[in-house]
This record gives structure tokens, sequence and C-alpha cells, in this order.
């Protein structure tokens, strides 16, 4: 079979090999684009049963190094906007934002949004629910301290949930970031996963790890 451009690129990364973060990232590393700056994902597979209320994980979590992103934050609010101008939003709105949004007109990675502004939002719910942009009061998205919450988010936290087969996806930082930094941030992102472990998890709780860049190959990694 002939190997496509990307395959004899990557044909002498040994993928069966299970690598430590480190070496998994040096690995990567060598294949990264010299285009862009790729970000480094991570994939962490649970035993655990997202069916079941009490283990469908979900969560936010400020990565030590950051993302290397840039995120846009919109704050829904109707009282609080010179909070959240001053706090560095970058889409602040009411009712028309709403409109907006129901119109089709999405410029933001992140929502924010006052306690009061949750029932007028219900409009927008379908709209932002599927692209896992509609705030919520157990991540901290629903809050009266809008100066906080933008701050974090620009900084670089990241949400992780659990998906259908127990799998967490996330971007953990650019390959532009030293392999320290990296391996700090997917750290970081583990032991808060281990630290909410639901207590009706049995078994192995962490099954499998495994990280690639953007455009790069799955590597599979320690799991200890």
């Amino acid at each position: 079979m002939k190997l496509t451009k990307k395959q004899q690129t990557w044909k002498n990364l040994d993928t069966d090999k299970v690598y430590t973060l480190s070496e998994a990232v040096e690995a990567l590393r060598q294949y990264a684009s010299k285009k862009f700056d790729e970000t480094l994902e991570i994939a962490i597979r649970l035993g655990i049963d997202v069916t079941k209320a009490d283990q469908n994980i979900r969560g936010m979590l400020s990565l030590p190094n950051g993302t290397g992103k840039t995120v846009r934050v919109a704050v829904f609010t109707e009282n609080s906007a010179d909070e959240a101008k001053k706090a560095g939003a970058d889409v602040i709105g009411g009712q028309d934002l709403i409109d907006s949004v129901a119109a089709g007109n999405i410029n933001f990675d992140r929502v924010i949004a006052t306690p009061d502004m949750m029932p007028k939002m219900s409009k927008i719910a379908r709209v932002l629910g599927p692209k896992g942009l509609m705030p919520n009061p157990k991540l901290g998205t629903v809050t009266n301290n809008v100066a906080d919450a933008v701050k974090t988010a620009k900084a670089g936290q990241i949400e992780y949930r659990a998906e259908k087969k127990g799998i967490i996806h996330a971007g953990i930082g650019k390959m532009s970031f030293t392999t320290d930094a990296l391996v700090e941030n997917a750290n970081a992102l583990i032991d808060q996963l281990k630290k909410i472990k639901p207590a009706s998890s049995k078994g192995q709780y962490i099954l499998g790890i495994s990280v690639a860049t953007t455009q790069g190959p799955g590597l599979k990694v320690e799991a200890k």
C-alpha cells in the first residue's frame, strides 16, 4: 500500500511504543509543523460509565502554564458591563447579544453570564448548548463575579468532559512550549481527574493515555 505524504513523514515514528509523557512530547516535536504552532492534544480514557449521573465527569481547570491560545470571552449581563470590559471581555451585552446569537452570530470561544440573564438565555440554549458554550453554575460560568471569571478564562482555563466512551479530550498547550511546561500541564489534568474519581467507579480508573499534535499521529503514554 502506498503511503501518504504525511505517513511518509512519520514512518520512522514508533506508534506502537508506550512512551513517558516527556518522551512522547519530544518524539512529536520532531514532526511538528513549521508553518504554524500546533496544539498538543491529550486523550485520557477512564473506567467510567457516563450514563450514570455521578460518573458523568465534567469540570474546569486552570493549567499551570496556560494553553497558548487566545480565548475570546463573551459576557451576557445587564448590570456588570463595565466590570466585564475592564477584565478584558471581548463581547459584552444583554438582550441585544442574545438576539445577535439567535441570528447566528457567534464570535467567541467562552461564555460567562450573570445569574439574572439565565432565564433570558433559554432562547439560545439550542444554539450554544451543542457547541459546549452554554453557561453552567457548576463550571463557574454563571456568576456575579464577572471580573474573576473573565480573567480565569483568559489565563488558560480549559473545560474537560467525558465523552460517550469515557474519554477526556483536551488541548494542553502549544508545541512552542517547553517539554517541561507541556508535561506539567498534562499532569495537572491527570491529577485533577484522579481527585474527582467517582466513588462508584470500580476497577482500574485510568485505562489509557495518548497524546498527539494537531496534525500528527497519536502516541501511547504510560498510564501509571
